[in-house]
């Protein structure tokens, strides 16, 4: 026997067939919609042997430093202890500014001399040793003729210019200024050279097939491959500059870091030419810092 079953056709209406497109789109009206929430992003720990690594290794370099010296010194009647130095340092940078005259000024006033020298000559030497840079770079010709110029003037020690300045520019001034330009020229030509005969073919081969004027390639192209070794010439070049120019103003006299040096040996003030040396060497690292963080900020990478 066989057996069937009926249903009407309104049934039939109102449940939709399996597997039709009004099936799959009509969502069960009982079912809530649940939101996930995001994970939360895992708290990076703490890496302290890094952080001690970065502050306190320094310090206690420093203070072995001292140490040293310290122990040196404790029963030297001619070199000055640590302490002695720090009590002296107190009190010459509690006035740095005085001023008794053309040759008794306060550290400050040296030190502000130097940098407005080192400044003067250094942005000379950029402005002349960067073009020239990308001239040797760019050019064959330009490299054949000045690249044994460049290594022969090279090795010459910083103050065998300082005679050929006082000669010209008849005044101690100008000839430190000069000495500092002609020793700082050469690192950022060097550099900026390297930098342009190193950026790849196929950069220029491009500018080539899309016809750019050289002055398209250089600026477009050539600076932005060329700046980390700019910027590394630069920073050789304000080291350089800072190291020459208190050696001219040994010589040269007036005021200045390095005069105020000199002056002090022949006063035999051991504890001012102490105090000096690091003073110099701060204002070194401060630049070598600071051309860093410039380095930084104006990197393509």
């Amino acid at each position: 026997m066989v057996s069937a079953v009926f249903h009407s056709p309104s049934d039939a209406d109102d449940a939709p067939r399996a597997g039709s497109p009004l099936a799959k789109a009509t969502p069960a009206a009982s079912t809530p919609v649940a939101h996930a929430s995001p994970p939360s992003a895992p708290k990076v720990p703490v890496d302290w042997a890094a952080v001690a690594l970065k502050t306190l290794a320094p310090l206690a370099g420093l203070a072995l430093l001292v140490a040293i010296w310290a122990l040196l010194t404790v029963k030297s009647e001619t070199f000055p202890t640590p302490l002695a130095t720090w009590n002296e340092a107190v009190k010459l940078f509690s006035d740095p500014f005085y001023s008794n005259g053309p040759n008794d000024q306060g550290i400050g006033w040296n030190i502000l001399f130097s940098l407005k020298r080192v400044a003067m000559g250094f942005g000379l030497a950029a402005v002349v040793g960067i073009p020239l840079g990308f001239l040797i770079g760019r050019s064959k010709i330009a490299s054949s003729m000045l690249n044994p110029i460049i290594s022969l003037l090279r090795p010459v020690s910083p103050l065998a210019w300082l005679p050929i300045g006082l000669l010209v520019f008849k005044s101690a001034d100008p000839a430190a200024i000069w000495t500092i330009f002609i020793c700082s020229i050469w690192p950022m030509i060097i550099n900026t050279a390297v930098g342009v005969q190193r950026v790849p073919e196929d950069y220029l081969n491009v500018a080539k097939v899309l016809n750019l004027s050289e002055w398209k390639i250089v600026t477009k192209i050539l600076f932005p491959s060329v700046l980390p070794y700019m910027l590394t010439g630069v920073r050789l070049s304000v080291g350089t500059a800072w190291l020459v120019i208190v050696a001219a103003e040994m010589l040269t006299g007036g005021v200045g870091i390095g005069f105020w040096v000199w002056d002090e040996w022949n006063n035999l003030n051991v504890h001012h030419i102490l105090i000096a040396i690091f003073v110099i060497g701060i204002v070194g690292l401060l630049l070598e810092q600071a051309l860093v963080s410039i380095a930084k900020r104006f990197s393509f990478e």
